[in-house]
């Protein structure tokens, strides 16, 4: 693709990469067919292809976003399936981030978005603070039906209140900063993203964590200072929020690095692994660059930990059947496919896969709280695709995907807690008590 960014544009380095990523795309449209609000709105502007045009024309004119912009880039998922399906390797991630950016910092949108992004920002990201706004959600939700109205604002509000859980779990004992020491010899050494709303909505998933990774004789470490991923916040451009959550994690990080050493930085949220791993481009011209490339090297999900220390089972097949759910942060932005469902068959369950298992549910971070209705069908079509496989439970390894399927007819556990009860851990509560 042709570009014309001037000379002085191109000192800026965001602008530089993403006049790089143009010039890679040739308007081949491949990435459509696997774009999932293409594949239901069949408008070309909301494919990869369109958006790239949108976006060329904004920053090459340096040009505040226009609300047709804004409601072409709000609409994409992120979900990365474009770059999976891209025979040029158009890095349309780093691209659509400095049009984020580029948006908040050019647009003013109406008074009630700006307030629910705010909201969202100063809320998820923050563990006591998500854990109050849950409580409050808990009560609401009987109410949420008589929300009058069909506007876009009345739909998320509603949205927001179906996502809440009918319970939020106590806080976990195992919650909080301190290190977890590997049972018997020890083998390894990793920290480990406790992250922020994953634990506290599912706190298990991290118990679930450490207990497998201890007895495997892996020292877990929980950083102080180390919290959310900054990943909320960047990818609704909210540029410098999300730098400084970032920033906290790789100095936490880096200080257990230069000290015990590290294995690994273990995530357990795909979402969150995308980004922990793209800080060393994030903070490519920081001070801090030498240190954020080197906590990109060492993160890694928790299944290519697993496989790399030799997990095993130790208990008798289950007898049940998952339905993989292949987050797209995992599969498309991590590129991990393969090494989650080797484990859980490893375990001893069926793994069966949905037909357009590379189409996103519709979690997609806080998309299903902003565009709830594209969320919706996304959700109902992934539904209706595992609903033809005849499982007993749903695996998947992002809370945000486990949160959305949730509700659907059948359990949804993440991957690492079904791993843990079969190497000995408790059976997920999902799935009833042990027999």
């Amino acid at each position: 693709m042709q570009t014309n960014f001037s000379e002085a544009q191109l000192a800026d380095s965001d602008t530089r990469e993403s006049n790089t990523i143009l010039r890679t795309c040739v308007h081949c449209g491949f990435c459509t067919a696997t774009c999932p609000t293409f594949v239901l709105l069949g408008d070309e502007l909301d494919s990869p292809r369109g958006r790239i045009y949108l976006i060329k024309e904004m920053l090459e004119q340096n040009a505040p976003a226009t609300p047709d912009v804004v409601k072409h880039v709000d609409r994409c998922l992120s979900c990365l399936a474009c770059m999976t399906t891209c025979p040029s390797g158009v890095n349309y991630m780093h691209l659509v981030d400095h049009a984020r950016r580029h948006i908040e910092e050019t647009y003013t949108r109406p008074w009630p978005e700006r307030a629910l992004r705010r909201v969202l920002s100063f809320v998820l990201p923050y563990p006591a603070r998500f854990r109050v706004a849950l409580s409050g959600a808990r009560l609401g939700r009987p109410f949420a039906r008589l929300i009058p109205g069909t506007s876009m604002l009345a739909a998320r509000l509603r949205a927001m209140f179906a996502l809440a859980p009918s319970r939020v779990p106590p806080a976990s004992p195992l919650a909080g900063a301190r290190v977890h020491a590997a049972q018997d010899e020890r083998r390894g050494r990793v920290a480990l993203l406790a992250g922020c709303a994953q634990q506290v909505l599912a706190p298990s998933i991290n118990e679930a964590t450490i207990r497998l990774l201890t007895r495997m004789g892996i020292e877990v470490v929980v950083a102080g200072g180390a919290g959310c991923c900054g990943a909320l916040d960047h990818h609704m451009g909210h540029h410098d929020p999300a730098m400084r959550l970032a920033a906290a994690n790789i100095e936490a990080w880096s200080g257990e690095i230069a000290g015990a050493g590290l294995d690994a930085v273990v995530v357990n949220t795909s979402g969150c692994g995308t980004t922990v791993k793209d800080y060393g481009f994030m903070f490519r011209d920081t001070p801090l660059a030498a240190k954020a490339a080197q906590v990109s090297a060492l993160a890694a999900d928790v299944t290519e930990v697993l496989v790399r220390f030799g997990y095993a089972p130790t208990r008798a097949a289950p007898g049940l059947t998952l339905a993989y759910h292949a987050a797209c942060s995992l599969q498309h932005g991590q590129k991990i496919t393969a090494e989650p469902k080797a484990l859980l068959k490893r375990a001893g369950f069926a793994v069966k896969e949905p037909a357009e298992g590379h189409l996103c549910c519709g979690s997609a971070g806080t998309y299903n709280l902003m565009q709830p209705v594209i969320a919706g069908q996304l959700k109902a079509r992934k539904l209706d695709n595992i609903a033809r496989l005849r499982v007993d439970a749903i695996a998947a390894g992002n809370i945000g995907c486990l949160t959305q399927l949730a509700g659907g007819g059948l359990p949804t556990i993440h991957t690492v807690e079904l791993l843990d009860w079969m190497a000995g851990g408790p059976k997920p509560a999902a799935l009833g008590a042990e027999s």
